[in-house]
């Protein structure tokens, strides 16, 4: 395993999108992202990805010179074009859309169209959370599972993520996707040659399997069954019945060099607690759910967990296999010398 700094780290996979073709805001913000889900525990989405969208942005699956804009707006709603580029420019400009409105408006809804893969949900409301507000993010993806009573993959995993801001202390921050498992699971345990648990995924003859390539190959088990398929349905309409972006069934899977431009989509749902009951009954309800929580010693609140990892990595670094560090600075180069 190789250690780095937060800020070395984001510099070497900065300079690795850079060198693939990814304009300096959209290398930077695309870095930034990946290591912030590092830094969380969330290593599937981390500088693992490097590789992958920078073989994107070779290929013209995603376009590094793409700048995103607001094509459409209208009182509490903004359309934003990610222009086939990476994710993160567009989502960030569409985060900052949402909080601007909702602070006009009292509610807004944010959505990106023409977009990729937006890494962890988690990371995109964090700003929600620290502007007092409180926030919803979903996504969809290439189609990784099928349609409730369906075997051929149709929806993708489809995350969701949450923020509710507290009184004087961080807010409780809820991320999942809407397979048993994210699909990166898989990709990360396929680079490692190691089985998944039975229960994540379906080979492509339908059949229960601890391979990770054949999960990739396959489908994977939405949670809770049918329930999960409704949500990942929910979710899939939500982002591109509203914005004009593809459905998971017409992207091309992430896990593949060629292929198409995903177009996919992603939302943000924006409210200002002082819009209805005002903050201070927000966060008399929310505390008084925490402290009915936390009378279980053993319940967890969300968000804890991830937050102690990313005390930990500011302190000591993130940790990365060795073969990926080698990778990335092969793909970053050697630093430029100060003139």
């Amino acid at each position: 395993m190789s250690t780095f700094t937060i800020a070395a780290l984001q510099d070497l996979a900065g300079r690795a999108l850079a060198r693939a073709g990814a304009n300096p805001v959209m290398a930077d913000t695309t870095a930034r992202a990946l290591v912030y889900a590092d830094a969380h525990g969330l290593a599937s989405h981390g500088v693992s990805r490097v590789p992958q969208y920078a073989t994107h942005l070779a290929n013209g699956r995603a376009d590094g010179a793409a700048q995103p804009e607001v094509r459409s707006a209208k009182g509490g709603a903004a359309l934003i074009d990610a222009k086939c580029g990476l994710a993160f420019p567009a989502c960030a400009l569409a985060v900052e859309e949402a909080i601007r409105r909702a602070g006009e408006f009292g509610v807004a809804f944010a959505a990106v169209t023409n977009s990729h893969h937006f890494g962890a949900a988690a990371y995109h409301v964090e700003a929600v959370g620290a502007a007092g507000m409180v926030g919803l993010a979903l996504g969809n993806s290439p189609a990784a599972m099928a349609a409730a009573g369906g075997r051929q993959p149709l929806f993708g995993t489809n995350p969701i993520a949450a923020v509710f801001p507290r009184r004087n202390t961080a807010p409780l921050l809820v991320d999942l996707s809407l397979s048993e498992v994210a699909r990166g699971k898989l990709m990360v345990a396929a680079k490692e040659v190691r089985p998944i648990p039975l229960g994540w995924a379906l080979d492509p003859d339908g059949r229960p399997t601890t391979d990770p390539q054949a999960g990739l190959a396959g489908s994977m088990l939405p949670m809770g069954g049918t329930k999960g398929a409704m949500l990942a349905l929910v979710v899939e309409l939500m982002v591109t019945s509203l914005t004009g972006a593809a459905f998971g069934f017409e992207a091309s899977s992430f896990f593949v060099d060629e292929g198409n431009r995903p177009r996919i989509g992603q939302a943000f749902l924006v409210v200002d607690p002082t819009a209805l009951a005002g903050r201070g009954a927000y966060l008399e309800r929310v505390e008084t759910l925490v402290a009915a929580m936390t009378a279980d010693p053993d319940v967890r609140l969300p968000g804890d967990r991830r937050r102690a990892l990313a005390a930990s990595a500011a302190a000591s670094g993130i940790e990365i296999p060795a073969a990926l560090a080698a990778d990335l600075a092969r793909r970053a180069g050697p630093v430029a010398s100060a003139p």
